[in-house]
């Protein structure tokens, strides 16, 4: 049983659960026994943060049933490491060396040492911005829907916002507040600091927190700091002047909006599309050019240590540099005065390779079990199930059985991560003493 062996089990063993939970007659509206497909594709979609939802879930599940996603959401967002983890700090153990390296492996950090107070730390960051959006969430639901449903719908909003899950209680998510300002940025700030990584949050807090005291030593922020959040940076910016000169010049198809509405909507999706899987319009009328726009949005996702998915900021930052090394004749891959290892390039090729492998082979199956739907529409819902945003153009629901289950398997491998899954399927790798002569060959 390795490292990746644990945690591969560990999410199958939470969706197991939650299915088992969701097929129960409470977790329904209607008080009768629940699909296996659909308990299935729900569990699994909550606990791999990734939306995608095939029954409306605030009409179709009891306030039961919609308190057990938010649960699974919840641990799928944290992680199942770092929830056991707590737990095992709420009851006051101490965990041993195996758990120290499964949870390096987990949150993907250099070391082992302080894995006490980084899970602390996770847990009351994940509170302060969950409960923050929660109050700021409350005077725009409590005003349409009373103080009960109200208090419940911004509950639920701004944990899955948090978790980049993109579960929302109302059928057409979050088309009817697309002009609601600060519905709109809170639940994007939560979806960008929940997807940027805890560690670039902590580095934000210390910093202000010198500044503040007026500290004479700097903090000196980290590469994974500099790398997430300029890269963030750039592909909001790029995402949001985008869509706003591809979809929404178009305005017979999302209704007339004003240039401030128009760039409230812009901003959103540019955001959502990082892996949060809210919609503020109807995906299904996007362009094509849209369409594409998106799927490249969503495949590269959110930082590492994040609530999000993707092939992360940090891997395509990473290709990108050699790539400029590459046509600058340089024999190194510099970032931010810093050299890159052949070991990290070599795993970014590895994510990137892995993961498209994933989504071609996901979406020829598709394409096999379901011929009458288009290809576009075959490869966004991938895309979207592999980088766990959830975003859909309205055919989840209409797939086949099977065409369910590939989903199914590409949420999990997209959450889990593709090279810990294939790690925990071939076993860790075995360093070795044996060197091979080198030669030229020709390449592109």
């Amino acid at each position: 049983m390795t490292v990746s062996r644990t945690i591969c089990l560990g999410f199958l063993a939470v969706i197991t659960v939650g299915t088992i939970l969701l097929m129960m007659p409470f977790a329904t509206s209607t008080g009768t026994w629940n699909n296996p497909i659909v308990a299935f594709f729900t569990s699994t979609s909550a606990v791999c943060v990734t939306g995608l939802v095939v029954v409306d879930t605030g009409t179709y599940f009891s306030f039961w049933g919609q308190l057990l996603i938010l649960l699974l959401l919840q641990i799928g967002g944290l992680g199942y490491m770092t929830t056991t983890t707590f737990l095992i700090l709420l009851l006051g153990k101490k965990f041993d060396l195996s758990q120290k390296r499964a949870i390096q492996k987990a949150l993907d950090r250099p070391g082992m040492s302080g894995s006490t107070y980084i899970i602390r730390s996770i847990i009351a960051t994940t509170l302060i911005f969950e409960i923050t959006g929660i109050f700021l969430l409350l005077p725009t639901f409590i005003r349409d829907s009373g103080w009960q449903q109200g208090t419940w719908l911004a509950i639920f909003h701004s944990i899955s916002a948090w978790n980049n899950a993109g579960f929302s209680l109302f059928a057409d998510s979050l088309v009817k507040y697309q002009s609601s300002t600060l519905l709109i940025f809170t639940i994007s700030a939560l979806i960008v600091f929940g997807g940027i990584g805890y560690q670039a949050i902590l580095e934000m807090f210390f910093y202000l927190r010198d500044r503040l005291e007026r500290k004479k030593e700097k903090l000196v922020f980290s590469l994974d700091f500099k790398v997430a959040t300029s890269t963030t940076i750039v592909l909001l910016v790029l995402g949001t002047i985008a869509f706003f000169l591809v979809e929404l010049r178009h305005s017979a198809k999302f209704g007339i909006l004003n240039n401030y509405n128009g760039f409230l909507v812009a901003l959103f999706q540019s955001v959502s599309a990082r892996t949060a899987g809210f919609n503020s319009i109807d995906i299904a009328k996007m362009s094509n050019a849209g369409l594409f726009i998106m799927i490249g949005l969503m495949f590269i996702g959110a930082s590492p240590g994040g609530t999000g998915g993707g092939i992360k900021t940090t891997t395509i930052r990473v290709l990108t540099s050699c790539t400029k090394s590459i046509l600058l004749g340089k024999q190194e891959v510099i970032l931010y005065e810093r050299k890159i290892s052949i070991s990290l390039i070599l795993k970014a090729i590895g994510v990137l390779v892995g993961s498209v492998g994933t989504v071609i082979t996901s979406t020829v199956l598709i394409s096999l079990t379901d011929p009458h739907l288009p290809f576009l529409q075959i490869l966004f819902e991938v895309v979207s199930a592999f980088a766990t945003v959830g975003l859909s153009t309205g055919i989840t629901a209409d797939l086949s059985g099977l065409a369910k289950l590939v989903l199914i398997f590409t949420m999990y491998a997209g959450r889990v991560g593709i090279l810990l899954l294939m790690s925990s399927l071939l076993g860790d790798p075995r360093p070795t003493q044996v060197h091979y002569p080198e030669e030229n060959l020709l390449v592109g």
